[in-house]
């Protein structure tokens, strides 16, 4: 089971979710989230169960409760999306990007 933790304080880390998590069961995987450009957290995580019911039983116990400082969010995680265009839809590149100027563009000011 993927399981989804937000609100995740700075200071938290893969080791410290872990340890926090395998009081449940069996922890296979753990990554909390950085900003690539900047390197700061992001304050949310991931982390991977292999037994559901130990999964479903962390969710149960650790969903709005007190983890480092934080009141954390823990859910099961949505499967991940294709995302067209980086998540920008259709707002972004050639066709009719915003403000973009090539064939017609969203949003375009005529001056």
């Amino acid at each position: 089971m993927n399981i989804y933790v937000s609100n995740l304080s700075d200071d938290t880390t893969n080791d410290s979710l872990e340890e926090l998590f395998e009081e449940y069961g069996i922890v296979t995987g753990v990554k909390v989230m950085v900003d690539r450009m900047t390197g700061y957290p992001k304050g949310c995580g991931f982390v991977e169960m292999p037994n559901d019911i130990h999964g479903q039983r962390a969710i149960d116990n650790l969903h709005d409760t007190e983890f480092e400082g934080n009141k954390i969010s823990v859910s099961v995680a949505r499967p991940k999306t294709e995302q067209n265009n980086r998540g920008y839809g259709n707002r972004g590149g050639y066709n009719g990007g915003h403000n973009s100027g090539y064939n017609g563009g969203y949003n375009q000011r005529r001056y």
